[in-house]
């Protein structure tokens, strides 16, 4: 039998940035909340401190602050008539195992979706016809628009110190910003991260081929800054320790440096660390929740009452939870019912790698998001008329790193696997070698999907997650017609050598560490038939049960998705703050 715990008005499952926005909107309207956390606490001061030795070796290739897969992890299939097997190794899927998640160890890449991600079958329907939709895709509206989120993703920006230069305000395009992105309120809080030797190739080479390049949006600061909750932020360094990492120059934007010094002050917030989530109780009529179960670290198990009920954990994790709790119908692919697993997507990857000669790159200059893009070729931004798919993707040359074991690999085609030739290519590259890497969209299909795995177990004797995916159709079209455009900046940026990259002309791996993007399987709407939450990320089965993170998403943008993850969150929390408290019930009828 359970241990009880004290009611409060809010319990959170999973602090990262989804967790920590909701902590600190709840919070300030006065709520008593408790946060539930699987890992441990990391601060900036005293877990990454300057000092510390920023060692390759044990942070990325060994991934020191990510999940171990002995913790939790999931079966994997490319399609429904194979047999799912867990994946034991570390792997693309890059859980976090901390206070802070996956924000901890992110690279900082901070995008806005633009207006046509949000409503791509409404807008795909209007300017080409239903044909445009290859078969099995399942292309469906989010249920909000860019201009519901934009006050939002302001207001993220706003606590993340975000670095760059606005291409849109207010319907005026801006020369050196991303013209394609919707219309802002005003720019970013910091300008955008100093230009590298790398970037200005790209720059000029892009723009001579009639593209619109800029600066990528970046959570690792430009400058000092001072947040909206009054947290002080460092010039970034450019170190080049970013992507699993957690920085202690407080120039990397987490809910570790942003949201959780404030919030942790406040007498009405507190979180259990250590600490795994087995599913959300609901009441005997199935219609409200009424806490959670966790395990603590002691191994004992508890129940943490709670009037609101805010699940906010990894993606993968917010949907085995609704799919262990039995909050909406799981989805069946051979049927196309059900919504809980429906509408998973990756990212589609393509690019190009380049080798130069005597440029000097110096990538040991680098930051996480110090990049240079073009959105040319992005989601809706050029006409697809006498194309055969939709989406595209954002094309960008990142400075992110010189760390020798990544880079060691990155030698020309026809160089030997070892000895000396081998060491004077990878010697020669570390200074001249980069790629055009592509982001792309990814649409949902009938055949991708995530359930409950009916073999495989965890320590707790819980179902694993399943994953089904590969890439379809249309990823396979797109992502030739990205990795073509991207030999073609390549060869405009005077590369050498430019090898091309199309991971999608083969069954997809999750091996190959292409992107730790993931989205959807609990994916928001206005239709209940085929979302899991409504436009508020609230359950429609369950009403004071709230479900925040890239789980939300119906397709996946060309970009990272930290950035709307962030601004649905707020979204939601205001709704919570000025509907739901007033009158607790669906915030949507239909």
């Amino acid at each position: 039998m359970s241990k009880k715990r004290e009611k409060v008005d809010a319990v959170i499952v999973g602090l990262g940035w989804a967790g920590s926005l909701m902590a600190n909107e709840l919070t300030q309207a006065g709520l008593n909340v408790v946060a539930i956390e699987r890992g441990s606490w990391r601060d900036t001061s005293t877990d990454f401190p300057t000092t510390i030795d920023t060692d390759e070796l044990r942070f990325i290739s060994r991934r020191a602050i990510l999940q171990p897969t002995a913790v939790e992890t999931m079966t994997f299939r490319n399609n429904p008539i194979q047999q799912a097997l867990p994946l034991r190794e570390f792997n693309t899927y890059q859980f976090g195992m901390n206070v802070g998640g996956a924000g901890t160890h992110w690279n900082a890449m901070t995008w806005r979706f633009l207006p046509n991600d949000f409503q791509t079958y409404t807008n795909t329907v209007e300017r080409y016809g239903k044909d445009k939709f290859l078969e099995g895709m399942q292309v469906q509206d989010w249920g909000v628009t860019y201009n519901d989120l934009e006050p939002f993703y302001d207001k993220f920006e706003r606590f993340a110190g975000t670095s760059g230069k606005a291409g849109n305000i207010k319907g005026e395009k801006i020369d050196g910003g991303n013209v394609f992105e919707g219309p802002r309120s005003r720019d970013y809080p910091l300008p955008p991260l100093k230009r590298t030797q790398l970037s200005m190739i790209f720059d000029k080479a892009t723009r001579e081929m009639g593209l619109h390049p800029f600066a990528v949006p970046a959570g690792n600061t430009s400058g000092a800054y001072t947040n909206t909750l009054g947290i002080n932020m460092a010039p970034c360094t450019y170190c080049g320790y970013c992507e699993f990492f957690g920085c202690g120059n407080w120039s990397k934007s987490s809910p570790n440096a942003c949201i959780l010094p404030a919030v942790m002050q406040r007498p009405n917030f507190s979180v259990i660390t250590e600490s795994e989530v087995l599913r959300v109780n609901k009441a005997p009529d199935g219609k409200t929740a009424t806490g959670v179960t966790f395990i603590g670290s002691d191994g004992v198990e508890w129940e943490q009452p709670a009037d609101i009920v805010v699940i906010s954990a990894y993606q993968f994790d917010n949907v085995r939870l609704m799919l262990l709790s039995g909050i909406g119908q799981p989805y069946d692919h051979k049927t196309g019912e059900g919504v809980v697993g429906r509408n998973y997507a990756y990212q589609t990857i393509s690019g190009a790698g380049v080798f130069f000669e005597n440029e000097n790159l110096n990538p040991f200059i680098g930051a996480g998001a110090l990049a240079q893009a073009v959105d040319d070729y992005n989601s809706d931004n050029f006409d697809h008329t006498n194309h055969d798919f939709i989406g595209g993707g954002v094309a960008l040359v990142h400075s992110t790193n010189g760390r020798p074991i990544t880079l060691s690999g990155a030698v020309p085609p026809g160089t030997p696997k070892w000895g000396a030739k081998w060491k004077q290519a990878a010697k020669d590259s570390y200074q001249n070698y980069n790629s055009v890497y592509v982001m792309g969209n990814s649409y949902p299909h009938r055949d991708v999907f995530l359930d409950l795995d009916p073999e495989y177990k965890d320590r707790h004797g819980q179902p694993l997650l399943r994953v089904t995916f590969d890439w379809i159709e249309n990823d396979k079209r797109s992502g030739k017609f990205m990795a073509d455009r991207s030999v073609e900046i390549g060869h405009a940026m005077g590369a050498k050598t430019v090898v091309r990259q199309e991971p999608t002309a083969a069954p997809f791996s999750p091996m190959d560490n292409l992107s730790s993007h993931t989205t959807g399987g609990a994916c928001m709407g206005d239709d209940p038939k085929t979302s899991a939450v409504n436009r508020y990320l609230q359950s429609w089965d369950v009403h004071n049960v709230f479900v925040c993170g890239a789980s939300a998403f119906a397709n996946n943008g060309g970009y990272n998705p930290t950035g709307t993850v962030g601004a649905l969150t707020l979204w939601a929390a205001e709704a919570i703050k000025t509907q739901y408290l007033k009158s607790p019930g669906p915030l949507v009828r239909v």
